[in-house]
């Protein structure tokens, strides 16, 4: 009962044919490449500095990010919590109609 079992497989219908032979093939040797030139080096990407009115942009730009994602996470929350309520009042109604048609 607690052995696997193990699928048997099953017998070919056709004939079956045998791989192919690959032959081996032999390499010779090209022409070597020329060494690549020497480049001059790419000059340094600038460094980005900020102003306190960038920073300020950043700051208040990720403080409205989150303030998003926050309201939007409660909403979501909110919608759960009464949901859940409403479920509950619905079957606490059902239930005492169910039990009120008993006693009758």
């Amino acid at each position: 009962m607690f052995r696997p079992k193990l699928p048997t497989m099953p017998q070919p219908t056709s004939t079956v044919t045998p791989p192919a032979v690959v032959e081996p093939t032999t390499i010779t040797p090209g022409t070597p490449a020329p060494p690549p030139a020497s480049t001059a080096p790419a000059p340094s990407r600038p460094v980005a500095q900020l102003t306190p009115g960038t920073a300020l942009a950043l700051v208040g730009g990720g403080t409205a990010v989150v303030l998003v994602v926050g309201a939007v996470l409660v909403s979501m929350l909110l919608a759960v919590a009464v949901t859940a309520a409403s479920l509950a009042i619905c079957a606490l109604v059902i239930r005492s109609l169910v039990n009120a048609q008993h006693r009758r």
